[in-house]
């Protein structure tokens, strides 16, 4: 299997290999990439950074993050939830919206601070 490394900018083009269920990585720079491709055949992760909608003319969405990764698999579903969300509440940065999304362990939080564009 090959992929690309996106642990840094570098960008490396690992080459993933499995044998005798031993994980092989070639190609990576640094451990961080030997790390990245060993956790992408055994279990992938990602967070998400996205929007969600607001009830202020002056700030119709704010951006927000899963707090930790959470499981490739569960991208979309984490996702429907989060964009049921609609805030009607002004919120400081780190704020959490959604605590444990879908069972995953990670919360979603704002990544802005709605004090400062918002009069309340």
């Amino acid at each position: 299997m090959n992929l690309t490394c996106i642990e840094c900018p570098k960008g490396c083009l690992l080459t993933i290999e499995i044998q005798d269920s031993e994980v092989i990585v070639e190609g990576y720079d640094c451990l961080r990439g030997k790390r990245f491709g060993e956790k992408e055949v055994k279990n992938p992760t990602r967070t998400i950074a996205t929007t969600v909608k607001t009830i202020y003319p002056e700030l119709p969405v704010v951006s927000v993050r899963t707090a930790s990764e959470i499981p490739k698999e569960d991208i979309f579903k984490v996702m429907e939830e989060i964009n049921k969300v609609i805030i009607d509440k002004v919120y400081p940065i780190g704020t959490v919206l959604i605590s444990n999304v879908c069972r995953t362990g990670a919360d979603i939080i704002t990544t802005s601070d709605m004090t400062r564009i918002i009069n309340k």
